[in-house]
């Protein structure tokens, strides 16, 4: 296993390179540039060409691309456009309201999504599981900004049982230690900050969560389906074993294969629902800076941002190929 990690670690290399290389080719072909949007209404095709010399944007793309890679290995990757401050100082910032927004989002996709799903497929063609199929379709087929606004206006708004944006409350006197909200009330004692950030995250964390959701209770019923109808299932049950045992060692177990897949998947696609997310709640986090880089054409941020972006999902998928030797000790990972 040791073997097949490092492999797959070493895969990273190459993986990143290739994804510069297409962003960094991207993000110059995208129609206007940094110079026109700092410019605005100011800009005249005097001014940009004098803003992209001082930016080093008037130098061909292939020299653009190296100096940012020479950079880049020594963990430099520049300074932002709109801000004039580091891009990792940025991102370090605004990191944790990212992982802690798609943590509790996860976790509400997870916790909830494998015991309806196979709920659904215990009890298939009646009223429970054709309430679950509705559902899924649509969790799905609501958009994410949408899903919010309505979380928000009758939650916070119209009930006011929610705060309708923010991490915390303004004016609570929160001591930071880690940037996660909820975790440094509980390092600090300060339990009235940790449950004001609890509160906070309620209703962003159940808009993110909703497609993830309802795609791994789908995966889930599916799968599960497909193991009932397995003869080993029914060789479990005709030798007289318990239910508990047969649903849980020889069911749930090995319909967990695919729905490790999917929740891997969920985990990497959180970071496109994050941008609308927090552009309704006011977040703060990766995808308010990634949604300023793309509408000011940021270049420096939005390239570290997509390769951290491409970081995390390959780590994610790594930890989902090892979960497999977990669930299934069939499994040899070499």
């Amino acid at each position: 296993m040791l073997r097949f990690v490092v492999r797959r670690l070493l895969q990273v290399v190459p993986t990143l390179l290739v994804l510069s290389v297409l962003v960094f080719a991207w993000l110059r072909a995208l129609p206007g540039g940094p110079a026109a949007a700092l410019l605005g209404d100011k800009a005249t095709p005097e001014k940009i060409a004098s803003l992209n010399a001082v930016l080093g944007l008037d130098q061909p793309i292939p020299v653009q691309y190296l100096k940012f890679l020479g950079r880049a290995v020594t963990g430099d990757f520049g300074t932002s456009l709109i801000t004039g401050d580091s891009v990792l100082a940025e991102i370090g910032r605004a990191l944790p309201a990212t992982v802690e927004l798609s943590v509790a989002a996860l976790l509400i996709a997870v916790v909830l999504g494998i015991p309806l799903g196979y709920l659904a497929a215990r009890h298939r063609g009646r009223p429970l599981d054709t309430l679950t199929v509705i559902g899924t379709l649509v969790g799905v087929a609501v958009p994410v900004f949408f899903l919010g606004y309505l979380l928000k206006q009758v939650f916070a708004v119209d009930l006011g049982w929610f705060p309708p944006s923010g991490r915390i409350s303004v004016g609570l006197d929160a001591t930071q230690v880690t940037g996660f909200a909820v975790l440094d009330g509980i390092l600090t004692r300060e339990f009235d900050a940790g449950l004001d950030a609890l509160w906070h995250l309620v209703l962003p964390a159940i808009a993110l969560a909703t497609i993830p959701l309802a795609v791994i209770v789908r995966i889930t019923r599916a799968s599960v389906l497909d193991v009932l109808g397995s003869d080993f299932v029914r060789t479990a049950n005709s030798k007289g074993l318990a239910p508990g045992t047969v649903r849980g060692r020889h069911v749930l177990r090995n319909a967990l294969l695919p729905v490790s897949t999917t929740i891997g998947l969920q985990t990497g696609l959180l970071l496109a629902g994050a941008v609308l997310t927090e552009k309704v709640f006011v977040w703060g986090g990766l995808g308010t800076l990634l949604a300023q880089g793309i509408e000011r054409r940021d270049y420096p941020r939005l390239q570290a941002i997509v390769l951290l972006a491409a970081f995390v999902y390959v780590i994610v998928n790594l930890l989902v190929d090892l979960s497999y030797a977990l669930i299934d000790p069939r499994v040899r990972l070499r």
